[in-house]
């Protein structure tokens, strides 16, 4: 069994279609055809159903995909630690975060370390707070920006960087705009803005509201951090979302309030894999952003 005819067979069952892969792979389709045949003859067992010019895994190749992407895993980052070892200020460092990180935290701790590694590179994975769990597990990635920090997570360690404020975000003509401060009942009677069912800002809304004995009625939805945004400056509803996606500046025709009674708050923080070990840059990237949050909270206070 070679490892080009392990790659052959995981493009193939990914594009269910012999013709696609070898296009994806840069090779021949005659090639592919050839590897995959082979690799079924040391085998014994046929890894896909024929249908057409479509193929589709069988059962045991069901089974044998799932093997084969972990080995290739393995393999891959295998050659990255050895790569890394050599020379960890110009390794790749795998990192996923959420809509809510994008603007600014993670830009401004990847500009910073860039600074000293300037040959250091990034792969970037944005997804739900669900996502960046599950990407960390199964090895996607080996780090993500995450906040809340989840404490329950087995498989995953966090680190507390920073904890910050969920604030109002209003209307500029909302009969509360001028107020400088409000308290989260103020907000009892308003329309919210809110993301989907799923999403961690949500439940972190709904349970603020639930503290106070309601649930806040829900006039939008948005997946994004921006579009909730839009939505507010439009005038269709109130939100409540980090002080940090707020900060280079405020939408139009908007304005920032202060939450008190209860504190909105949520820990940002960075999760790493309890079951698997660093690359070498990722581990440089780990420690620095530790320091560097540090060293910016002392700052800022």
């Amino acid at each position: 069994m070679e490892l080009r005819q392990i790659k052959y067979f995981i493009e193939v069952a990914k594009r269910e279609h012999v013709t696609e892969a070898a296009l994806a792979l840069h090779v021949a389709q005659s090639a592919v055809s050839r590897q995959i045949f082979n690799l079924e003859e040391e085998l014994g067992v046929s890894l896909f159903i024929r249908e057409g010019r479509n193929v589709k895994l069988t059962p045991i190749g069901e089974i044998f995909l799932g093997k084969m992407q972990q080995a290739v895993k393995l393999i891959d980052n295998a050659r990255r630690e050895v790569e890394e070892h050599l020379d960890p200020e110009k390794g790749t460092i795998r990192i996923g975060f959420p809509s809510s990180l994008a603007a600014y935290t993670l830009p401004t701790a990847i500009s910073a370390f860039r600074e000293q590694y300037p040959e250091a590179k990034f792969q970037l994975n944005q997804g739900s707070y669900p996502y960046l769990i599950d990407g960390v597990i199964k090895g996607d990635f080996n780090l993500a920006l995450i906040g809340p920090v989840p404490k329950r997570e087995k498989k995953v360690k966090g680190r507390t960087l920073f904890t910050e404020k969920i604030v109002a975000l209003l209307p500029q003509h909302h009969p509360l705009a001028r107020k400088p401060i409000l308290k989260l009942n103020d907000l009892r009677d308003d329309a919210f803005v809110l993301f989907p069912h799923g999403y961690i800002l949500r439940e972190i809304i709904m349970n603020a509201c639930g503290q106070l004995g309601f649930t806040p009625q829900v006039a939008f939805e948005g997946k994004d951090i921006d579009a909730i945004k839009g939505l507010v400056s439009a005038g269709l509803g109130v939100a409540l979302i980090p002080e940090i996606t707020l900060i280079d500046s405020l939408p139009r025709s908007t304005v920032k309030i202060p939450i008190t009674e209860p504190d909105v708050s949520r820990t940002v923080g960075v999760i790493i894999p309890t079951e698997r070990v660093l690359m070498p840059t990722e581990k440089l990237f780990y420690e620095f952003l530790g320091e560097f949050f540090s060293i910016l909270d002392r700052y800022q206070n």
